[in-house]
């Protein structure tokens, strides 16, 4: 566990509400791109070179994004790199940790290209994780992951699974397989992702049925940032979690838009050793 100086006004988010006492949370799912900003289709050829050689606008992007994520609880990143020559060996999914103010940040590596490139993804959380495992999703090419962290105890925790699915329709099937697995370990869980595929797919609708898993069907298309047609980045809850808010935020600091989602999460749900703070900052 990765852990930094707790940040002021923690759990500010964890209120009660009119109705009941569930907590809530703030939660994010972003495509950064590994800090580089897409404006059009052309750039992914006029800039294709940011991806593998440093420069100082990646910097000020990731200054940016760090600003954005802070007013969120929990924050799910895919398309960071864990370090290399192209981001000057910085941890992208340490630096937004500390830059956006976040206690907690777990990352893994899906694809290690040495000094080159370290592609990864990360969560940043101002909660404290009891377990955190790391999976390989199967595919033809290797380079595909999740990220499991799990908040309070069992039977009663919260999983917070992070993927990235591939590009391909057969892939994502076994992938999607994978994950329903996975999913029905757990009680109470939020899946959260680029999954590379509407929400009216087949591979969304294979989710959907096997785990219960429910979104919102408000929110709308986040790809590409410069002028969204496509819905492929996605949050799914258990039916046991409250959805309350699902947006799409207007911030072009990649190919893609973040996607927001405010939740309520069940009376049962404890966070252990972090509950008596949550109750005292919520009081």
């Amino acid at each position: 566990m990765h852990t930094m100086k707790q940040p002021a006004g923690m759990g500010e988010h964890q209120s009660k509400t009119r109705d009941d006492n569930r907590r809530r949370l703030k939660l994010l799912s972003y495509n950064i791109q590994v800090g580089i900003s897409t404006n059009r289709h052309l750039d992914y050829v006029a800039q294709s070179w940011k991806h593998f050689i440093p420069h100082n606008a990646r910097h000020e992007n990731l200054k940016s994004i760090a600003g954005l994520i802070r007013g969120f609880d929990i924050v799910g990143l895919q398309e960071l790199d864990g370090g290399s020559f192209r981001t000057n060996y910085i941890n992208q999914t340490e630096y937004l940790a500390q830059a956006g103010g976040f206690r907690y940040w777990h990352d893994k590596i899906n694809r290690n290209m040495g000094s080159l490139a370290k592609h990864s993804m990360g969560v940043l959380s101002k909660l404290e994780s009891t377990s955190v495992s790391r999976h390989h999703l199967p595919g033809r090419i290797a380079g595909r992951g999740a990220l499991v962290v799990e908040f309070g105890a069992r039977p009663f925790s919260l999983a917070l699974m992070l993927v990235h699915l591939s590009l391909g329709k057969k892939a994502r099937m076994q992938q999607i397989d994978y994950l329903c697995d996975l999913v029905a370990q757990f009680n109470h869980v939020i899946l959260m992702g680029d999954m590379n595929c509407q929400a009216d797919s087949a591979e969304m609708q294979q989710l959907r049925m096997r785990t219960g898993l429910i979104s919102s069907g408000s929110a709308r298309p986040s790809y590409p940032s410069w002028n969204p047609t496509r819905r492929i980045d996605h949050i799914l809850v258990s039916p046991s979690i409250a959805i309350e808010e699902t947006r799409v935020l207007d911030y072009a600091f990649s190919d893609h838009l973040p996607v927001a989602m405010m939740i309520s999460l069940p009376e049962t749900f404890e966070l252990g050793g972090e509950e008596q703070l949550l109750r005292r900052t919520a009081a």
